[in-house]
């Protein structure tokens, strides 16, 4: 397992959080309670311990199929429905909703191999991310892939009343690989996939899936 890039400034920090508060507690806490002083150690090395495990990159098998959009993240399958495309799209699109927890891994990946034809940044509301508007109101980053079928799909990372920030790593007229690094959003967030109404959805509404491994749908002619 791996730590991914984006978590060294929040595991300094924890980390001298860390120091700090058991420092204290060494020097301020009577030596009569030796118990309140573990009790602390045990809750920051906890707390540290968390906030490792947010930034972890476990090792996988990835999904590197061109017939297929895989998951963008781990997490919930939360909508599959169609709706009126918002930004970038004119017509209906195909919506599938990942929700991640604070537990989930957050690297988001490329769903399908493409050129990047579109990606914009939009500032906004900190919504909990399961709530209908999240995908319009909340901050957020689009990105638009057009696979070499003609085909294209609009992936939009959504911050979540938790999410402080998100990282987008992708630029226009980029030529990206299926299930390379897309970005990164920081506790607790979503992803939606905007589809073609032809895709046929491989899931279904509460299942969980893994970043990069697992198919959400499959390409129809």
């Amino acid at each position: 397992m791996k730590i991914h890039k984006e978590g060294r400034g929040s595991i300094a920090i924890a980390s001298i959080v860390l120091l700090l508060v058991n420092g204290g507690a060494y020097y301020l806490i009577s030596e009569k309670l030796v118990l309140v002083k573990v009790l602390v150690l045990l809750i920051t090395l906890g707390l540290w311990g968390l906030v490792i495990f947010f930034f972890r990159i476990p090792s996988r098998v990835m999904t590197k199929d061109e017939g297929c959009i895989v998951a963008p993240c781990d997490g919930t399958v939360v909508v599959i429905e169609e709706v009126e495309a918002d930004e970038y799209f004119t017509e209906k699109r195909l919506q599938v909703s990942v929700f991640m927890s604070v537990f989930n891994v957050h690297v988001n990946l490329n769903p399908i191999q493409g050129e990047v034809v579109y990606s914009q940044y939009h500032k906004g509301k900190h919504l909990v991310a399961w709530h209908p508007k999240s995908s319009t109101e909340n901050e957020r980053h689009s990105v638009v892939y057009r696979h070499k079928n003609g085909q294209e799909v609009l992936a939009k990372q959504i911050a979540g009343a938790l999410a402080n920030r998100i990282v987008n790593y992708l630029t226009p007229k980029t030529v990206v690989e299926q299930t390379d690094q897309m970005g990164f959003i920081k506790f607790g967030s979503r992803v939606d996939l905007l589809l073609p109404i032809s895709c046929k959805v491989e899931v279904k509404l509460g299942d969980k899936v893994q970043g990069g491994v697992t198919p959400l749908a499959k390409w129809q002619e």
